[in-house]
């Protein structure tokens, strides 16, 4: 479990090939030390110049859209997807904010939670409690922003980059109470079970034998099965938890009352109620979502290639 401070840099990641990560991490932390008006006006004109720039995601996350909205006109597509281009720059801001910026600047963002009376009577009870979440462009942003009220841990995947990756852990353990792998599976198990928070968003192509081809949005999707595994194995309830940036540039995030019955016997209707829950999600804040991902990268046998 990644719930200690990383140790001191290695002296290889000084070498030559890591200096442009180390370039990009510095230049990251600037940003976070800028005030809120310019970090809103430096994120929307990074989402314009994300939508030049990104071809070949401006592409995939045109047929997510095309395949995920087909009652939708052309023209309210090419509208839907200026605005979900507009957000993936600001989704570069949000990180570094939500990695980088201050108690204090974090503590300025206008924030409303709702729904905290579930979480409240989940310990009350004893039980540990999984928030299932989407992967929105402001994700990391709003982890730090509910930390501020409850003790929560969270599930990642291991970046690529080794200066990130032990950058990132390092900034995500001052707000998180652990931080565990998608193979860390007895220790987040663990958590769990001693009445802890857990927040993960299940919701993309891992092309993992631990999947199921469940509905998202009417289409079959390769969907990990982790969210029905961990509550057998734990105990705890399942929270859909809601996230959104409003116009005002305020945060709006709400818990829901956990889901019933849940886990069932079926593991495949399991994960479709939780495919389910992440589209309503989706549907309040479309613009919001990461439609750059290929979810339906992996297909059903004789299916064709959606990309």
């Amino acid at each position: 479990m990644s719930d200690t401070q990383p140790p001191d840099p290695p002296a290889s990641l000084a070498a030559p090939r890591h200096w442009l990560a180390w370039i990009g991490l510095a230049f990251a932390r600037g940003v976070a030390r800028l005030p809120l008006p310019v970090l809103r006006a430096l994120g929307t004109a990074a989402g314009v110049v994300a939508g030049a720039l990104l071809s070949v995601r401006r592409h995939v996350a045109r047929r997510n859209l095309e395949v995920c909205f087909p009652e939708l006109s052309d023209a309210e597509r090419r509208q839907l997807l200026r605005a979900t281009l507009r957000d993936s720059g600001r989704m570069l801001v949000e990180f570094a904010l939500a990695w980088f910026g201050s108690d204090r600047t974090i503590a300025a963002i206008p924030c409303r939670v709702d729904g905290l009376e579930h979480l409240a009577r989940a310990r009350a009870e004893g039980r540990g409690v999984l928030l299932i979440g989407g992967h929105f462009s402001h994700l990391e942003l709003c982890a730090r922003l509910v930390s501020q009220r409850i003790r929560i841990a969270g599930m990642y995947r291991v970046m690529d980059d080794a200066v990130f990756e032990r950058a990132v852990l390092a900034a995500r353990l001052r707000y998180a109470d652990a931080m565990f792998t998608k193979d860390e599976l007895r220790a987040t198990v663990k958590y769990l079970k001693r009445g802890g928070t857990v927040w993960y968003a299940p919701d993309q192509d891992m092309r993992g034998k631990d999947s199921v081809f469940v509905p998202f949005f009417g289409v079959p999707a390769s969907t990990i099965t982790a969210t029905h595994h961990l509550a057998r194995l734990s105990g705890a309830l399942v929270m859909p938890f809601y996230h959104r940036r409003e116009a005002d540039g305020s945060y709006a995030l709400r818990l829901e009352a956990p889901l019933e019955a849940f886990p069932s016997d079926d593991v495949v209707a399991d994960t479709a109620r939780v495919n389910a829950a992440i589209e309503a999600m989706v549907r309040e804040a479309p613009s919001q979502y990461l439609w750059l991902h290929k979810r339906f990268k992996t297909r059903p046998p004789g299916a064709p290639n959606v990309y």
